[in-house]
């Protein structure tokens, strides 16, 4: 087992130590570095158990190091040094421990994260022989601490609580231990998942910034629909977001394999089975081969949207809650048949506020918020055929930087109303449709962003019109002509605007 990112690592932990050594005092690594590097995965975060107020002691280090000083918690007196070595960020949080080191790691989480190694001497020994072996260990006479036998735990892929006390005294754990079952791929042992049950609704105190960031990772991870099941099996699902639990049991029309709640939770297995990200209980190859796919519409999806979220993650948000307003909206004809009027809209405004109790950002609200909002938007276009142009300009007008993460929304909200009872064909042409409005947005783009026709000055100079909103909407009009194909020339441009100056002057409604 080699030592991620060697160089950089040791010369960062010797300088960290040389800083603790000038200044008197004793530190430790901690936690989940010493989790990382038993198991030979990368990190730039780095945990420092010192004797002394940590506070005072990572300002020191953030200056003996020329990093920057972060202050995470002043009551639990925790601090974060960020430095840049040789191009790569490092993250070394500094916390205060009191009598011996063992009593701190009695007071963590998770067994796999309550081991601890003298900062000084593993410094040191790593930088002799990066290799980890038990040989090498007892070589360097560096011993790693573990009065929790976390490493018997991290060999057996278990993840335990410390004491049972873990959940009450920080509920964001909850969330923590599934993230890290995840991302480890482990298995939370039945004590700890019985815990985790009986503290569940404390999640729901949980300051909405910490659930935001165990959520996102925990979606950025494959198989993020089966983790949300799991979530919903602990109970913490519907105390993270009570309004999902409205929608269990709540049937729909005979095209509906699924209640509501299954739905979504399928909408979010199909939405990875459609990036690429994980197979689908349902699907196949020649399935995911109609499938429009392509390398900038997945660069489109990485793109980043805020911190620690991309298009990617919050496109599974978007399934998970596109649905959400159904139990709200649902209605019965006099046939029997189920309706769900304006679920969509209502959606949007409960998505929003859901997203705002987690504290998300307000680009990452207006996303996931414009998911909801026009998921059947793509369907509806084509109703009678393919879509015209002019719906498609005025459907990537609408939803902006959405537009193409709500077509793959679209075909994952088909996959999961049909689930094991899609039908190839019909599969094909929803495909097909989806394709088409993509083209047909490209081939727009390449139409009118080298060329703009006319622009303000024009009108202004032409026509005699005032700088206002008139300009913007004559504007408008025009480029949604030109991408629809309907003009050309500078000349048509303006004939066009002349019309519409005569319809406005006689009296007639202005074209939108």
């Amino acid at each position: 087992m080699s030592f991620p990112e060697q160089i950089n690592v040791t010369t960062i932990l010797n300088r960290v130590s040389c800083s603790l050594s000038h200044q008197g005092h004793q530190g430790y690594v901690v936690g989940g570095f010493i989790r990382d590097w038993l198991l030979d995965r990368q990190t730039n975060d780095v945990d420092i158990a010192v004797n002394g107020n940590a506070l005072n002691i990572a300002q020191q280090v953030a200056e003996d190091l020329s990093g920057k000083f972060v202050l995470l918690a002043e009551a639990n007196k925790i601090a974060r040094v960020i430095v840049l070595e040789k191009e790569k960020q490092w993250h070394l949080d500094f916390s205060p421990f009191t009598g011996n080191i063992e009593s701190d790691l009695g007071r963590r989480d998770f067994t796999i994260n309550t081991m601890a190694m003298e900062l000084k001497r593993f410094a040191i020994a790593v930088s002799q022989s990066p290799e980890y072996s038990e040989e090498t260990m007892r070589q360097s006479q560096l011993e790693i601490i573990d009065p929790f036998s976390g490493k018997k735990d991290l060999e057996n892929k278990t993840v335990r609580a410390v004491t049972e006390g873990i959940f009450e005294s920080d509920a964001a754990r909850l969330l923590r231990a599934i993230r890290l079952a995840a991302e480890l791929d482990f298995t939370i042992e039945p004590k700890t998942e019985s815990l985790i049950r009986h503290y569940s609704q404390s999640l729901a105190k949980v300051p909405g910034e910490r659930t935001r960031e165990e959520l996102l990772r925990l979606l950025s991870l494959p198989q993020a629909a089966q983790h949300l099941r799991y979530l919903d099996n602990l109970g913490l699902l519907s105390a993270l977001v009570p309004e999902l639990a409205a929608s269990k049991g709540v049937e729909q029309p005979t095209v509906h394999f699924w209640d509501v709640f299954e739905h979504s939770l399928q909408t979010v297995a199909a939405v990875e089975f459609l990036m690429r990200e994980n197979a689908w209980e349902y699907g196949n190859e020649d399935m995911l081969a109609a499938v429009p796919w392509s390398d900038s519409i997945d660069q489109h999806l990485s793109q980043e949207v805020s911190k620690d979220s991309n298009h990617k993650v919050l496109l599974k948000l978007g399934g998970l809650f596109h649905d959400i307003a159904k139990p709200k909206t649902k209605s019965v004809d006099d046939t029997g048949r189920a309706h769900f009027l304006g679920h969509p809209k209502q959606g949007a405004a409960m998505t929003a506020s859901i997203l705002e109790r987690l504290r998300f950002s307000n680009k990452e609200i207006n996303l996931v918020q414009s998911l909801v909002y026009h998921h059947l938007h793509p369907v509806q276009m084509a109703n009678e055929g393919l879509p015209t142009k002019r719906a498609i300009y005025r459907y990537f007008r609408d939803t902006g930087d959405a537009g193409p993460d709500i077509l793959l929304l679209a075909l994952a909200d088909y996959l999961a109303s049909y689930g094991p009872l899609v039908n190839m064909q019909n599969w094909k042409e929803q495909c097909h449709l989806i394709n088409y409005i993509l083209t047909e947005h490209e081939n727009q783009q390449v139409a009118t962003l080298p060329m703009r026709l006319i622009n303000g000055h024009d009108l202004i100079n032409i026509f005699g019109l005032t700088p206002g909103p008139l300009i913007g909407q004559l504007l408008a009009l025009v480029h949604e002509a030109q991408a629809s194909g309907e003009l050309t020339t500078k000349e048509e441009a303006l004939a066009l605007v002349h019309k519409e100056l005569n319809n406005q002057q006689c009296g007639a409604r202005p074209s939108n």
